[in-house]
């Protein structure tokens, strides 16, 4: 690559066609601006990932996410991608005709405080949904949902 053109490709300065005299104040001021891009490239960066850590999301679950398995789970356990507040997560569990089937306590494990637990009853074959709800330690709210099927 032509040390020129990449020069100019940084720069954010247009082409000049073959012949074509340019101006070089303008090089020069262009080339000049290269460390406030770079650096302007670096806040955005740092803020969004700043904003992406300030949420907790979804890791990894049991039963795992869109699984069939046979079998009754005694629980639903989801592990997060950071610490989440016991008094204002939770996860409900729905069955089939959209009835609230878990036993209503969703808990954060002691000594995991990335884990949020709710018990279940025995279950029967049939498809599943699990809603979840997590505010991070800082305050910030996630929600979503997965389903999982028991089969026959």
């Amino acid at each position: 690559m032509n040390k020129i053109y990449f020069i100019r490709d940084i720069a954010g300065m247009p082409k000049q066609r073959d012949g074509a005299r340019s101006n070089h104040s303008n090089v020069l001021k262009n080339i000049r601006m290269i460390p406030t891009r770079i650096f302007l490239a670096f806040v955005v960066l740092l803020t969004a990932c700043e904003y992406a850590q300030a949420h907790v999301f979804l890791d990894h679950a049991e039963p795992k996410v869109g699984s069939h398995f046979r079998g009754s789970p005694k629980e639903v356990k989801i592990w997060f991608t950071g610490d989440v507040e016991s008094a204002f997560s939770k996860i409900e569990v729905f069955g089939g005709d959209g009835a609230e089937i878990d036993k209503k306590d969703s808990h954060v494990d002691a000594k995991d405080k990335t884990l949020l637990i709710v018990s279940l009853p025995p279950l029967v074959a049939g498809e599943y949904k699990v809603v979840w709800h997590a505010v991070a330690t800082d305050t910030h709210k996630t929600s979503g949902d997965f389903k999982f099927t028991i089969e026959p």
